[in-house]
């Protein structure tokens, strides 16, 4: 299974974003099969889009809301959350990375993914290959 990142579905959402065309039909193609989206790129994802320094307008919460219920609305998607034993893959991922402070939640991201058996994460983020048995993939390239 795919995971995305919150950049990819930011570009989707976001009309002005400069990969814009390339994400939304990124996404419109990974929906044809069963997919993911971390509960922590949710996050990401609404404070971004919403953020006023951002973007400019920036969306409305009841926007960006809207477009994470449209992706929670098509049967292939996957939510991804902490499972019993999280932390100790948190651990385990963080360490093997050396990361700390703000790259903690990138960690985070990782971690979901191993603990849920994730084949690829779909991002334009760089920083994920820090993380050893990841794969990472840049879908807009």
């Amino acid at each position: 299974m795919i995971a995305v990142d919150t950049n990819v579905l930011v570009y989707a959402h976001r009309r002005d974003a400069p990969w814009h065309a390339a994400a939304t039909r990124r996404l419109a193609e990974l929906a044809t099969h069963p997919w993911a989206i971390p509960w922590p790129c949710v996050h990401e994802f609404v404070a971004v889009v919403t953020h006023p320094r951002i973007f400019d307008p920036p969306s409305a919460l009841e926007d960006a809301l809207l477009a994470v219920e449209s992706w929670r609305a098509v049967a292939t998607t996957t939510f991804l959350a902490e499972l019993d034993g999280y932390l100790e893959v948190l651990a385990a991922t963080a360490r093997a990375a050396k990361v700390a402070g703000p790259r903690i939640h990138d960690a985070r991201i990782a971690a979901l993914c191993r603990q849920h058996a994730i084949s690829e994460l779909w991002t334009a983020d760089r920083d994920f290959s820090r993380f050893a048995g990841l794969v990472v993939r840049n879908p807009l390239v």
